[in-house]
């Protein structure tokens, strides 16, 4: 979930002036399970992307838009490390709407890498396994977006980061009170529009934006980039009313970047939650769909929820979590040769 900052960790942005973004994470989750096998093959089941595949074991699968994330890392793992090849079924899946601005793509390129890492014994920490996640997403597959959900997921928790040239990261993890945790869970509401998207047409617009130096949304993104600043300070100290008041104003800001980051559909959202008792809002993610994030008094957060049924939406319960990307072994007593990661 990002706070604040989203959009500065994009490059250009980043390579130029430095990226600083708040966000934390939350219990809806990625999974992937690697069974190892002994038919020689590639078996996909990828129930998030509704693909189910079978290739021959090989040192390269072709990416023909089918699990691209899969093979994405597949290949990248084999290309680095060299592994003796093994026939495998490799199976995710994942808690939230595809498209929804909470990071489900990189979040699942970093859960598919944490797989393969226990699989194989691969000697990579947190930020080796969100770098890679990085290169894969961007580099690798030409996919647009940022850096900061590829990190989030691997670290978990509140962190601060900051995001430099040469794609450069510094994770820095908060230490929030565990009452201001609370507070700030019970402040917020996520509302998915019904409406997931694709991201990268927005994300363009804004790298273009930035490379043009168009001087309405470079100057936006400086005071987004300031507002993750100023969020951390409200956040370490509980205040809820600061914190609010830069989440909004983020949400005007962040609109300027590009135009199809609000609709019809977000605008009405917002119409509702606002009438309803909601201090502020916005879109998570790159926008144009997704989920909404509404700041509003703990005392309406049900008036809140309640008038967004009209919608064709609904309201999404999360809890916060201080976890990133974990995986483990298990071994199957009856065949001590075939495990489970």
């Amino acid at each position: 979930m990002g706070l604040a900052g989203g959009g500065s960790d994009v490059s250009p942005y980043s390579d130029i002036y430095g990226g600083l973004v708040l966000n934390a994470t939350i219990n809806l989750y990625t999974y992937t399970t690697i069974e190892e096998t002994n038919d020689g093959l590639v078996v996909i089941d990828s129930y998030d992307a509704d693909c189910h595949k079978v290739y021959p074991l090989s040192r390269e699968l072709v990416i023909d838009g089918e699990a691209s994330l899969i093979k994405g890392v597949y290949n990248r793992i084999v290309r680095d490390y060299s592994p003796d090849l093994r026939g495998f079924r490799i199976t995710t899946y994942n808690d939230a709407p595809a498209g929804s601005g909470l990071g489900t793509s990189s979040t699942m390129v970093v859960c598919i890498i944490k797989a393969f890492v226990e699989w194989l014994s691969l000697p990579l920490g947190d930020y080796e396994i969100a770098r890679m996640a990085y290169e894969v997403e961007r580099k690798d597959l030409s996919l647009s977006g940022g850096k900061q959900d590829q990190y989030a997921a691997a670290f978990g928790g509140f962190n601060y980061m900051e995001f430099l040239e040469n794609d450069m990261v510094i994770v820095n993890p908060l230490k929030v009170k565990r009452w201001i945790t609370d507070e700030l869970e019970a402040s917020l509401l996520l509302y998915f529009t019904g409406r997931s998207r694709s991201s990268a047409s927005i994300i363009n617009q804004q790298q273009a934006n930035t490379a043009n130096k168009e001087s309405k949304s470079v100057e936006a993104m400086h005071r987004i980039k300031q507002s993750a600043k100023d969020m951390k300070l409200a956040l370490l100290k509980g205040d809820m009313q600061q914190f609010a008041r830069i989440l909004g104003q983020g949400w005007e800001d962040k609109k300027k970047m590009a135009d199809a980051i609000t609709n019809p559909i977000i605008e009405r959202a917002f119409e509702v939650a606002m009438d309803a008792g909601a201090l502020a809002g916005k879109v998570s993610g790159a926008g144009g769909g997704g989920f909404c994030m509404f700041m509003v008094d703990p005392t309406k957060k049900v008036a809140v929820a309640e008038a967004l049924k009209q919608l064709d939406g609904f309201v999404m319960p999360f809890q916060f979590t201080d976890g990133g990307a974990h995986g483990w072994k298990i071994y199957d007593t009856d065949d001590i040769s075939k495990m489970k990661y």
